[in-house]
């Protein structure tokens, strides 16, 4: 059995281990977080949600991630 390699990112300013390959949309899915309500910033740049799929992070990568809250 192959064992999959763990890549660390620093995700919302924490530390995180994440699978090698793993890609934004991976992330998102695993974190359960619904990719209507936030937007996705990556080494400081915001990331097009079309372009989610092919983007693959890399190890120290950062993300950050930012909900939108409704009210008034």
């Amino acid at each position: 059995m192959k064992k999959i390699k763990k890549i660390k990112i620093k995700l919302n300013g924490k530390i995180k281990a994440i699978d090698e390959n793993c890609n934004i949309i991976n992330l998102l899915n695993d974190l359960k977080i619904p990719l209507k309500k936030v937007a996705i910033e990556l080494n400081q740049e915001i990331l097009d949600k079309k372009k989610l799929k092919k983007i693959n992070i890399k190890n120290n990568d950062k993300i950050e991630i930012v909900h939108f809250i409704g009210g008034g």
